[in-house]
């Protein structure tokens, strides 16, 4: 999974990568000068305690890839904010993190010389709208040409009407992401993956003084920006950095000085779970504990695809037993002599948490 840190200059944008991300200097990881990349191991309290069980050979979190892309220039250009190469990479993440100052520094001034949440949200969603409309507007215009020259028009006709529906949103400065999108039309958002579809967490970076009225703000900017593929989240870029530099038993004491909960890191990733509908599901035994990432709604079989293709096409049947149900005995051998471990068939839908061992031929 890819995650996008994306916003204006000066809101603190680096230093929530820095700090999700543990790289805390001024050098790329990937080397390049319009996005910064880390893969970020994704912590699971409940991977951790199965390790302990276990005592294997190694653990193997999921992980993330965090983008951190250049700040937006000429944020008040008519022409849009966007350039090509961060459309084309953008387009490539699977959600988006916007990162919005909330925090006053006279060192360094705002780009649009005042602190306004909302407004600076709403710049940035009717950036989305203007780049997927001028994408759509195009799409049509080749669509059109294409009916005119082919004889067989159905598929060309089908996506003209869904592009006609995007048009017409985005023109009433909608992002798609209000659109209900039925499996048969899925595909245009899979193939074009316009920017007001993606799933979008916005992350305030607030100032210190502002920990105690977080929860008053975000639900003040929730009751403006209403939508399922949204989340607000409250962030302390400078302080959080500082604490992710700490060992964990300073951390838990500042944090409690502070009154923060849960690490950044965290609360990024549970936001983006849910937004995507992700969940894990465990492997475990002598060699190694290791925690995949999968969409709600998979199968047993199509589950077993993601630790292997040959899982997939060899698929028998899955021994299944959730996490919490195996924490009661804490030995697979027990909760094999009591029954608690389920022999489920091809169609079984993976749950969160699912400690799964799959037969194959």
């Amino acid at each position: 999974m890819q995650i996008g840190i994306i916003g204006f200059p000066y809101s603190g944008k680096t230093t929530v990568f820095q700090t999700l991300s543990q790289i805390h200097n001024e050098q790329s990881s990937s080397g390049r000068k319009d996005a910064n990349q880390a893969i970020v191991k994704v912590p699971d309290e409940r991977l951790d305690n199965l390790t302990d069980i276990f005592n294997p050979k190694r653990k193997v979190n999921a992980t993330i890839e965090f983008v951190d892309f250049a700040g937006f220039q000429n944020v008040e250009s008519r022409g849009g904010i966007f350039n090509t190469q961060f459309l084309i990479k953008a387009r490539t993440m699977d959600s988006l993190v916007h990162i919005v100052r909330g925090f006053d520094d006279p060192s360094v001034p705002h780009v649009f010389d005042s602190i306004n949440l909302e407004r600076d949200i709403q710049h940035l969603e009717d950036e989305f709208v203007l780049a997927d409309l001028a994408f759509v507007e195009t799409r049509l215009e080749k669509l059109e040409k294409d009916i005119m020259k082919q004889k067989s028009k159905d598929e060309a006709e089908r996506e003209l009407a869904e592009m006609l529906r995007w048009k017409e949103t985005l023109e009433n400065n909608l992002p798609l992401r209000e659109i209900e999108f039925d499996e048969n039309v899925r595909k245009y958002v899979k193939n074009y993956q316009p920017l007001s579809a993606k799933p979008l967490v916005i992350a305030l970076n607030l100032s210190e003084e502002k920990v105690k009225e977080s929860n008053q703000i975000i639900e003040m900017l929730k009751r403006k920006f209403k939508s399922e593929k949204i989340e607000i989240l409250p962030f302390f870029a400078k302080i959080e950095l500082e604490l992710s530099q700490l060992d964990e038993d300073e951390k838990q004491v500042f944090m409690q000085d502070y009154g923060l909960e849960g690490s950044p890191l965290n609360r990024l990733i549970q936001s983006a779970y849910r937004l995507l509908g992700l969940q894990s599901f465990f492997t475990v035994g002598e060699d190694e504990t290791r925690s995949w990432t999968i969409r709600k709604g998979m199968t047993a079989q199509e589950s077993a695809g993601v630790i292997h293709t040959d899982f997939y096409n060899k698929f028998i049947r899955a021994e299944v037993i959730n996490y919490e149900t195996f924490l009661q005995e804490k030995s697979l051998t027990k909760c094999k002599e009591k029954g608690l471990i389920r022999l489920e068939g091809k169609e079984y839908i993976v749950q969160d948490g699912d400690i799964l061992n799959i037969r194959h031929s």
